[in-house]
């Protein structure tokens, strides 16, 4: 029997996935023996990730190609550019987001709350319209959103991002619905607060991160390696028969 999170023969396209979660990903992907197309907005930033992941796996695992989730035609030519390069994907993973705004939803400009909103949600939305079609067509295939508790708690600084985590639970549950009976899973995993330096606000002083992992059952901050467990299980044999959930990794947070 292969072992049950073996990815060899797919090919997983992971958006901002130069640094932080979405290399833990890449990485974790390639170590079970997928193809990897690396993606961040700079070029050179996804060619160095891509080249750590190969070197960690011994073998040309990964690959870059720079988009800037924020605009379509960038999405489009990694999606072009995936399927040319290996003429399939087989998992899709929508990690990269922004959050320009910390603080009260009633002081947030109208830029701010579009921006997080169009690169949250609907570029999420974007990347799945370009390359589920072809894993509906192929009967097979695994998309997940990285989401975050932050959709199912309320937080007086950081309304706007935790709408936006919300509906990309709820972008999951439809198109879960929608595309299932073809085979094609779509889940998102919800981090707790994770050592990355889109957090690091919430860990770099040591007193800050004890009053943040306070309320939790763990009482420490989570890895990256620790949310891309979850993800090679989504894209798996592991993971084949899960689809429209919403699976929270956080140390014990949201049940205190």
């Amino acid at each position: 029997m292969g072992s049950l999170f073996d990815l060899t023969g797919q090919v997983a396209v992971v958006t901002g996935s130069s640094r932080g979660i979405g290399k833990a990903i890449a990485h974790r992907m390639a170590e079970q023996g997928a193809s990897v197309i690396v993606s961040s907005r700079k070029q050179d930033a996804s060619e160095a990730a891509a080249a750590e992941i190969n070197a960690a796996v011994g073998r040309e695992a990964a690959s870059a190609f720079a988009a800037n989730i924020s605009s379509k035609e960038a999405l489009q030519a990694l999606a072009d550019h995936a399927l040319e390069k290996h003429g399939e994907v087989t998992a899709l993973v929508c990690n990269a987001a922004t959050n320009p705004y910390f603080g009260p939803m009633q002081g947030i400009a109208d830029e701010q709350c579009q921006k997080i909103l169009m690169n949250n949600i609907i570029s999420n939305l974007w990347l799945i319209q370009m390359l589920g079609p072809q894993m509906v067509e192929r009967g097979s295939g695994s998309i997940t959103i990285i989401s975050s508790i932050g959709g199912l708690r309320a937080m007086p600084l950081i309304g706007a991002y935790n709408v936006s985590k919300a509906a990309d639970m709820q972008l999951a549950r439809n198109l879960a619905a929608e595309m299932g009976a073809s085979g094609v899973r779509v889940n998102c995993i919800c981090p707790g607060l994770i050592r990355t330096d889109f957090a690091r606000a919430l860990w770099e002083d040591p007193e800050i991160l004890k009053q943040s992992t306070a309320g939790s059952c763990l009482k420490r901050i989570g890895e990256p390696d620790e949310i891309a467990g979850m993800a090679v299980y989504l894209a798996s044999p592991a993971g084949a028969f899960a689809t429209g959930q919403a699976f929270v990794v956080d140390g014990g947070a949201t049940i205190r």
